[in-house]
């Protein structure tokens, strides 16, 4: 019995050491890296993987042979994108929506789910989606199935009856409501506790009115602080991050009174709002180009009228507020808000970030270090530093001197994965 044990401890030491000895290695080189943290520029950088982690980098190195050689590029660690839907399509809003079918979304996230790894985004927090197909995505994701970006999910957003995330298109002989309905400070907890129960990540709030519902205003607050409280108590309870949907000032400084990780939209800020969401350090999420394509597609994207009524109050405010608390120093993420434009084109926002105020440097620092922090990933992820997960994304030139270039993402690596790659050599 001894010999048999002693025997079978040693086949599984072989086997351990045969694991290590097979985890393969792989080097990538290029122009110059990035170190977002630092905003240090590496010229010449050799980063070396073992697996799907960084192992080393070092500055001014050859290349051995059969190294991923990318001439002209810069390297950044692995975009993030902190609101997202992934399991929406830019071309159905308004009525339209009503006639897909939850599994029919969860298969159009297959789709954004490629299109946003290709366009260089490696981690997505999606915030709001029926029938838990984030959850599903997500899982399919993770067990190699299709692939994707690392999803943190919400489920269905938490709301008021009547509210942005309810379902107010169809009249009262319908009975439709939306899947995250919550009413009072209990049925708040009990829902948080559902949505945990099914597979959530993170929770997502609904604490003002919004652009692209029916019969809401952006400006009014919806949850009441003791129904906030309630949710982020659970949440916490439960080690999870809270996110609040919040365009109008007392709506955003109730959910920061509150304790949430993040305000999303975040358009009408003031002087006192903004010292708030510095003193609690609240994190700022805000999709200042999705405007644009409100403006200028929205119709023929079915938005409704009112809906293109409100974002011409809002879209010019927000930005003014991004600029705001951009110059008071609060801490911001980079958040698209993706399928209410086409995912892929969440890139375009780093331009409008710049132009409103924020320096290339911190714009990637809002889709990388930052967001890596708010979703207490930071030993994992949000740098090209050693111990890290190895993903990596490359852009042609240096966006610290062009941020235009973020648009053209030609490698994405991701976990170790190569997953594109348009400009290679070996």
């Amino acid at each position: 019995m001894y010999k048999k044990k002693a025997l079978f401890a040693f086949l599984l030491g072989a086997a351990g050491l045969l694991a290590q000895a097979a985890a393969a290695v792989t080097y990538v080189s290029a122009d110059r890296l990035i170190d977002v943290e630092s905003g240090e520029v590496i010229e010449s950088p050799l980063v070396t993987i073992e697996g799907n982690r960084i192992v080393a980098v070092v500055a001014d190195a050859q290349p051995p042979q059969g190294a991923i050689h990318l001439p002209g590029a810069t390297l950044l660690p692995g975009l993030m994108d902190m609101h997202v839907h992934l399991t929406g399509s830019a071309d159905l809003h308004g009525y339209r929506g009503l006639a897909r079918s939850t599994a029919r979304s969860a298969i159009t996230g297959v789709k954004n789910a490629q299109t946003s790894l290709d366009a260089g985004f490696t981690t997505m927090r999606n915030l709001g989606a029926d029938g838990y197909a984030d959850v599903a995505l997500r899982d399919a994701i993770n067990d190699g199935d299709i692939p994707g970006p690392r999803l943190f999910v919400s489920g269905p957003a938490i709301g008021i009856t009547g509210g942005h995330c309810d379902n107010n298109l169809l009249p009262q002989e319908f009975a439709v409501k939306g899947e995250g309905v919550a009413d009072g400070p209990w049925g708040v907890r009990a829902k948080v506790r559902e949505n945990l129960k099914y597979g959530a990540d993170l929770i997502k709030l609904c604490a003002t009115g919004g652009v692209m519902s029916k019969g809401t205003e952006p400006g009014a607050q919806q949850l009441a602080l003791e129904e906030m409280q309630a949710a982020v108590a659970e949440a916490r309870n439960r080690g999870v991050i809270v996110a609040a949907h919040a365009h109008g000032t007392e709506g955003i400084r109730a959910a920061i009174r509150a304790g949430v990780d993040s305000i999303e939209h975040a358009s009408f800020l003031d002087r006192e709002t903004i010292r708030l969401a510095k003193k609690h350090g609240t994190v700022l999420s805000m999709d200042i180009y999705v405007t644009e394509y409100i403006l200028s597609e929205g119709e023929k994207a079915g938005i409704l009228p009112e809906s293109l009524a409100k974002e011409r109050r809002v879209g010019s405010r927000q930005r003014q507020s991004f600029r705001d608390a951009v110059e008071a120093g609060v801490k911001m993420v980079f958040g698209s808000d993706a399928a209410v434009y086409p995912h892929g084109q969440n890139p375009r926002q780093f331009s409008r970030m710049v132009e409103f105020g924020m320096t290339p440097l911190q714009t990637l620092q809002a889709a990388t270090i930052n967001a890596a922090e708010l979703l207490g990933q930071k030993e994992n992820l949000g740098s090209i530093r050693e111990g890290k997960l190895a993903d990596i994304v490359a852009v042609p030139g240096n966006p610290l001197e062009d941020i235009g270039v973020m648009e053209k993402v030609q490698f994405v690596m991701k976990d170790g994965n190569v997953y594109k790659n348009t400009a290679v050599t070996f």
